[in-house]
């Protein structure tokens, strides 16, 4: 079969199975499949694809109709123009979340060293977008689970971003609190830990930080319903659901981040389409300045940026 007709039974069979972007998935499904770039594959429309490719394809193409997302079929997902390995271990990089990434960007203008810990990082996405724009930051990195911290730090070794960001196992910011009650966090060569065990970067404890930066999970079990297929068939719950409200994790962020900022630090977080007024009720304006509000590109509030007072 020819490059062209196999791209073309392709699509239709994405279409009969409803996949949004049927044209888009089957030239990325392809081009993972060949080893090519798009340019190839509009410039070799009558390329013979081998059997072996032919019954790749039809695999790969099986799985994305069946509501596997094409990213972790290919391992990859570009975020901030870096390429970012994936796997169902951890939550797929947003275009959205890149409003995250601009926040801090412009807030750390003024800031020479600033010191940023990034609350459920995930693939890393976040922290390491950071990592990379702000040479002289300090970086932490922390997540609950330990397979969402392998994919992080393996995306940091393939950005050569790895001796800059420090990875922390931890709910929320229990690895920061521990550091008020008197424990000198110690490094851990691997990056995650085991009960009772906490971190330091370069030495230091993780206090009196300029930023407290997070894409928490915020969609509440009273809006499964309204969760795409694969995000709720496929994506992990952990990194998806927050209580029946989405503010499980949101809520002990923002108590946990007041201490452990500095006065002027900022907590910057990424918020669901409907959570705009919860969110802010639960931001007391003794301890905190008024939150500045950014919306996406369609105008929906996404990412609230509030100062410590």
């Amino acid at each position: 079969m020819q490059l062209r007709q196999a791209l073309t039974s392709a699509v239709q069979r994405l279409q009969g199975a409803h996949v949004g972007s049927p044209r888009m998935n089957a030239e990325t499904l392809l081009m993972f499949v060949l080893g090519v770039n798009r340019a190839y594959l509009y410039a070799h429309p009558e390329r013979a694809l081998s059997r072996e490719d032919q019954t790749r394809y039809d695999e790969v193409i099986g799985q994305r109709s069946d509501g596997v997302p094409s990213q972790y079929i290919t391992g990859h997902q570009e975020f901030w123009g870096l390429d970012f390995l994936v796997s169902p271990a951890v939550l797929i990089p947003r275009p959205e979340t890149e409003h995250l990434v601009e926040t801090v960007l412009r807030l750390t203008r003024d800031v020479r060293i600033p010191r940023i810990v990034d609350v459920g990082t995930g693939s890393g996405c976040i922290a390491l977008a950071l990592a990379h724009e702000l040479k002289t930051a300090e970086v932490y990195a922390v997540d609950l689970s330990p397979d969402a911290l392998e994919i992080a730090r393996a995306n940091a070794a393939r950005l050569e971003l790895e001796p800059r960001v420090s990875f922390l196992h931890g709910d929320v910011l229990t690895p920061v609190a521990e550091s008020y009650g008197g424990i000198k966090l110690s490094k851990h060569a691997g990056g995650c830990g085991g009960p009772g065990q906490s971190f330091s970067f370069a030495g230091t404890t993780l206090r009196d930080l300029d930023f407290v930066v997070s894409n928490p999970p915020y969609v509440g079990w009273n809006e499964a319903d309204k969760v795409q297929r694969a995000v709720f068939e496929f994506e992990p719950r952990m990194a998806v659901f927050a209580g029946s409200q989405g503010l499980d994790v949101i809520r002990p962020l923002i108590e946990q981040a007041h201490p452990a900022l500095k006065p002027g630090g900022y907590l910057v977080m990424e918020i669901g389409y409907s959570m705009h007024d919860a969110v802010l009720d639960l931001l007391d304006p003794t301890l905190w300045d008024e939150p500045n509000i950014v919306p996406d590109l369609q105008g929906i509030p996404r990412v609230v940026a509030v100062r410590r007072r």
